[in-house]
């Protein structure tokens, strides 16, 4: 699972891809219904790649994080709706799936975010429950495979228009002139 172009920007609903750079921002889409929007540079806009979760042992990327909920989950979205749901169901669910994560420093808001992220790329099939080294494993190996095998030593070479035109205009001079 790649969370790579997925981002949070504060005081917008839900989450959004980017789409192009503008000149004061960014044009975003959002994932949820395919509307474009833009988001200023003056917003707060956060990658999902680049947020992770305090461990008891570090900080684990939230990518791997979704790969153990899904796991958990068999592949479905949360069967409860997080922002209503109980802080017992939700530390419960988050202690299933990370079960190092620091109680001190995350907050059952963070989870409670967190899980409404996860259902938002779950329904749209972001998340798929494999880890980040297989996807690189799968995109490399097709890409070798692509490359073309060298043809029998034979070596050929493209020509500018150039040096064609400039050969052509020799090759004429050199051919003899009929009378």
């Amino acid at each position: 699972m790649s969370l790579k172009g997925i981002l949070s920007i504060a005081t917008y609903p839900g989450l959004y891809k980017h789409v192009a750079q503008a000149k004061n921002g960014l044009i975003v889409e959002s994932i949820v219904d395919g509307r474009r929007t833009m988001a200023y540079a003056t917003s707060r806009i956060s990658a999902l790649e680049d947020i992770s979760i305090y461990t008891t042992d570090g900080d684990t990327k939230l990518s791997d994080v979704y790969n153990s909920i899904f796991k958990v989950l068999e592949g479905k979205p949360t069967p409860f709706t997080p922002k209503k749901a109980k802080d017992a169901e939700l530390t419960e669910l988050f202690t299933k799936a990370l079960p190092n994560w620091d109680t001190d420093r995350v907050y059952v808001s963070d989870i409670k975010r967190a899980l409404a992220w996860y259902n938002i790329l779950v329904e749209k099939g972001y998340v798929d429950g494999k880890a980040e080294e297989e996807e690189k494993k799968a995109e490399e190996a097709p890409a070798a495979a692509e490359e073309p095998a060298p043809e029998s030593g034979v070596k050929t070479r493209k020509r500018s228009r150039k040096k064609s035109a400039e050969e052509a205009a020799t090759a004429a001079e050199d051919a003899p002139k009929a009378e």
